[in-house]
């Protein structure tokens, strides 16, 4: 009798990775915007902590997966720091970690006024994902999203 095929054995899934992300928090709940250089991830970011968001990190974004949750922290090297783009490096307070709860895409336009709910997985976890609304005015309803003021067909 043929002994039984055994499955190889696989990697563990991975704990942590680097994103080239924006990253800021309210209430411990953290918005990770991510897109192409010159997007507008810092930009954004900028006028999020304006409104009171708090700054977790910029360009660079750690996150890790732990008991469940994603956690996203700054890079070491540039905690507390955000490039105004044709202003220069700024120095700001910061969140040293917040808890992944949406992911804001500025490589995608919306094109629904009422957007369906999407998803992104990251380290095998699922975030909800926005795509980039059209205009100007996206910092303060993401400042409401991150306050789960969110209601989604």
């Amino acid at each position: 009798m043929p002994s039984p095929i055994e499955p190889a054995p696989q990697d563990p899934p991975p704990v942590s990775t680097r994103l080239h992300a924006s990253t800021v928090a309210l209430n411990g709940r953290a918005l990770l915007i991510v897109g192409p250089a010159g997007s507008g991830k810092s930009t954004l970011s900028l006028e999020m902590i304006s409104l009171g968001a708090e700054l977790v990190a910029d360009d660079q974004t750690q996150i890790r997966l732990e008991e469940g949750r994603l956690l996203a922290t700054p890079h070491p090297n540039i905690a507390g720091m955000i490039e105004a783009r044709h202003v220069g490096l700024l120095r700001l307070p910061y969140c040293p970690e917040a808890e992944v709860a949406l992911v804001l895409d500025l490589g995608q336009a919306e094109l629904h006024r009422l957007p369906p709910k999407r998803y992104l997985s990251i380290l095998g976890q699922k975030v909800i994902l926005l795509h980039r609304p059209p205009g100007g005015h996206a910092a303060a309803a993401l400042y409401h999203c991150l306050l789960q003021r969110r209601d989604t067909p």
